[in-house]
């Protein structure tokens, strides 16, 4: 059998570049049963510029070791903070765990430190990892705190991989292993051009998420050449924008409405109430949609999304429910993944393995959350699936690609 941490055993004849990219993720898959899955939502800091948790902070939580290799990794987290931003800490950290030990013995050890989901919290856990000599770090989840680690960690040419989902806090050496709301509307343009769609229309909400779908959107019709038909932006009446909405529908064969799952049904009530035929046109959307509100709503049905395939995750959360007792977060792959990508990267890749040009490999990772890679920008790109709402769920049209396309 190949060694799937040696890429000349696995693909004979393959340059060491390319084989790096398609396999840093088998050792992410291999010891998980063949996992590849998803996430939409973070626990609601979906949007772009997801504010930090409301509320007092709990007491700060000891700093953790996760291991004993040589590498060092920092982990930072908002474990303190309060609500729902806490508990997904938690599960973030049980899932690092949980990757380092199905992993099997990696030569990384994770320095992990509580930030409280606050800025002056993160900026302190990225000095107390720098100083315990930490070769990359991992986190802050929320967008308010990444600039302040990235400040510091640039002074010492140490690269980031946060999980914020605000493209505007990526840059040189500081990456975002999160589901963007771009990689959504590419995928999802795409599929629809290649079904025959050419003339688009979208209806967004007037918030930071609308203005980077509005701009995703915009950018990806024009790249493949078809018409914009009719776009609208709607606050908390949506009734004004639907009647201009319906108006306009007529020449459109595909409207995009990218808003969460309460909401983006109330649009497409308020588009009916309005007179628009929803029959008459394929409604498309982001991940945004796979929610049992979605898929209780007859307006819905038939509506293409972009999203992981969701069976890595269900088998993620067998494994992680079965060690745990409970289950995990959706973020909760994004911790797994990037602690098993840097235990990968630390047994194949040597003195180079957090090198720009090892963690941008144009052929990408595989892990739980399917493929991924890191664009020089910081950013990411994703393989993702699109699925079709059903009154039972979300069933897949299109699969998630096996690799990046040049």
């Amino acid at each position: 059998m190949a060694d799937p941490f040696d890429p000349k055993s696995a693909i004979p004849g393959a340059t060491r570049r390319t084989a790096l990219g398609i396999l840093l993720g088998a050792p992410l898959l291999s010891a998980c049963s063949g996992i590849q899955q998803a996430l939409t939502n973070n626990y609601g800091t979906n949007n772009p510029g997801e504010p930090p948790p409301a509320g007092p902070a709990g007491p700060a939580q000891q700093s953790q070791v996760i291991g004993t290799g040589g590498i060092k990794v920092g982990l930072i987290l908002p474990q303190a903070a309060p609500g729902n931003a806490g508990i997904a800490a938690q599960s973030m950290k049980n899932a690092a765990e949980m990757a380092y030990t199905e992993f099997q013995n990696p030569n990384i050890q994770l320095l992990v430190k509580d930030d409280a989901g606050s800025a002056a919290g993160a900026q302190q856990a990225a000095q107390q990892v720098l100083s315990e000599g930490a070769e990359i770090i991992l986190g802050p989840l929320f967008a308010v705190s990444v600039p302040a680690v990235a400040q510091l960690a640039r002074a010492r040419n140490i690269p980031v991989i946060a999980f914020s989902t605000d493209s505007s806090v990526a840059g040189r050496g500081v990456y975002l292993l999160s589901f963007l709301p771009e990689s959504d509307v590419n995928r999802i343009v795409d599929y629809a051009y290649s079904t025959g769609k050419r003339s688009f229309a979208a209806m967004l909400p007037e918030n930071a998420y609308g203005n980077v779908v509005e701009v995703a959107f915009k950018q990806a019709v024009a790249r493949k050449g078809a018409r914009m038909i009719a776009f609208e932006r709607y606050g908390a009446d949506r009734s004004a924008a639907a009647r201009n909405m319906a108006s306009q529908l007529t020449g459109a064969d595909a409207l995009l409405l990218a808003d969460d799952g309460d909401a983006v049904v109330a649009t497409a009530d308020a588009l009916t109430t309005a007179g628009a035929n929803l029959r008459n046109v394929q409604l498309l959307g982001t991940g945004l949609w796979d929610n049992p509100r979605v898929f209780g709503s007859a307006s819905m049905l038939g509506g293409l999304y972009a999203a992981p395939d969701p069976a890595g995750f269900r088998a993620f959360s067998g494994r992680y429910r079965a060690k745990y007792g409970n289950d995990p977060v959706r973020t909760a792959t994004l911790s797994y993944d990037a602690v098993a990508l840097v235990a990968a990267l630390a047994r194949t890749q040597g003195g180079q393995r957090f090198a720009p040009e090892v963690l941008t490999n144009q052929s990408g990772f595989a892990g739980i959350d399917g493929l991924f890679r890191f664009r020089n920008d910081g950013g990411n790109d994703r393989g993702l699936a699109v699925m079709k709402v059903a009154s039972g769920g979300g069933q897949p049209v299109a699969g998630s690609p096996k690799s990046f396309g040049t």
